[in-house]
């Protein structure tokens, strides 16, 4: 799999809806020990590492709620063929929340429903991009992407 210095290093991301990104972030970095590596829009979403690798997004909670007290959890899984994925789960009854998509910073993506109602996002990457190259912050870079001094 290639590597993107973009999104967080590990091949299962879940990306969590919270009504305050801020808050959230601070939240899990206090309670759970998150680190901080990657912050998009001061509001938008934020990646946050716990371990080396293990990753959660955090995200604004802009997603239609399921009912008044659950919204959908979106699990992201980070493949080497998308578009055989996207495939494979249409093929067994997903339901598409979003086709395949080219972003702005390195991946491929699309969004499905399974028969639960559960959302799942598969992603490849396509080419390794700094966040700052399309207006993120990097706070701490993951380790797998650091470069060593000469």
């Amino acid at each position: 799999m290639l590597n993107n210095r973009a999104v967080p290093p590990a091949t299962v991301v879940p990306v969590l809806p919270y009504p305050d990104v801020r808050a959230a972030v601070e939240f899990l970095t206090a309670a759970f020990g998150f680190v901080e590596r990657t912050r998009i829009g001061e509001s938008h979403r934020a990646q946050l590492a716990v371990g080396e690798n293990d990753a959660v997004i955090v995200a604004d909670g802009g997603v239609p709620a399921l009912d008044a007290h659950t919204r959908p959890i979106v699990v992201r899984i980070r493949v080497e063929d998308v578009d055989t994925a996207f495939t494979r789960a249409c093929d067994h009854g997903a339901t598409v929340v979003e086709g395949l998509v080219d972003r702005q910073y390195g991946e491929r993506d699309c969004t499905v429903q399974d028969l639960a109602g559960h959302r799942w996002q598969l992603a490849q990457t396509t080419r390794d991009v700094a966040p700052e190259s399309f207006g993120c912050q990097t706070i701490t870079p993951w380790p797998a992407y650091q470069i060593a001094a000469p």
